[in-house]
């Protein structure tokens, strides 16, 4: 996939620093099917890139990411929903995998696949006042990115059940303090601060970069192989039964009534 046919991210590059932008504000960057094979395919390119030294993955307009489309969501068989679920790993992985330093810049909310894409890159900046959280219990589900293992490994395990088990968001200045966000700019500042940020990074020895990110992913065993296949296999007994569809449902009829109410306003 060439960059020219992106529909839902835009990629741009200048002096060594790739950004990914996810561009459906209109949506809070809900992440669909072809967003997230978009996504994939940006990060590969950069990847293999001899012109990119770090990549940045921030959202156009109020949202960094607000998890997955609800109406595609909703809409989903169970094969469907696993091959969605398998994208979306593919995903994570290319992220933690990626030979260049790959920074969140959450410039407003990040829940559910939004937060585990974060929580998947070497370093999470942030706009003050943003939100994130996994608030997938709330519909009687789990995150199935490996988002139970990444946030355990870097914020605890009392901390992850916090979240992971109420559902509720946390702001970006708690997060820092658990030591999940390693800087917050206000919004007047971010773009040049996070431009300062990323212009350092890109300035540091490419090899010795993928160095350090290799070995302190090994230190933190961030991502546990088998763990994560628990994670998938209850997503999967979770997501067909009776309550999950009934949240889903629910959620969906709810997105559906709101946008009918700004279409009559507009």
């Amino acid at each position: 996939m060439k960059t020219s046919e992106f529909k839902m991210i835009e990629v741009s590059q200048r002096e060594g620093i790739a950004t990914i932008t996810f561009q459906r504000a209109e949506s809070l960057n809900a992440m669909n099917r072809q967003m997230m094979h978009e996504i994939i395919a940006a990060l590969a390119d950069l990847n293999a890139s001899e012109t990119a030294r770090v990549i940045v993955l921030t959202g156009a307009g109020k949202a960094f990411m607000a998890g997955a489309d609800i109406n595609e969501y909703a809409q989903q068989t169970i094969s469907e929903f696993e091959s969605f679920q398998t994208l979306g790993r593919e995903l994570y992985a290319l992220i933690e995998g990626n030979a260049k330093p790959v920074i969140a810049a959450i410039n407003g909310y990040a829940f559910g696949g939004g937060f585990e894409i974060a929580l998947a890159c070497d370093l999470i900046v942030a706009k003050a006042g943003a939100k994130c959280g996994l608030p997938e219990i709330k519909l009687e589900l789990i995150p199935g990115g490996g988002g139970t293992q990444r946030l355990a490994a870097k914020a605890g395990l009392n901390r992850a059940n916090d979240l992971l088990m109420t559902g509720r968001s946390a702001t970006v200045e708690e997060l820092q303090e658990w030591g999940l966000v390693n800087r917050i700019w206000e919004a007047e500042a971010f773009d040049h601060e996070l431009a300062a940020f990323a212009n350092e990074l890109a300035s540091k020895n490419p090899l010795a970069l993928r160095t350090l990110k290799q070995l302190t992913r090994i230190a933190t065993g961030s991502m546990n192989t088998a763990a994560q296949c628990l994670e998938n296999e209850a997503l999967a007994r979770l997501y067909p039964s009776d309550g999950a569809q009934n949240q889903i449902q629910g959620f969906y009829q709810a997105s559906l009534k709101r946008a009918e109410g700004k279409n009559k306003q507009s």
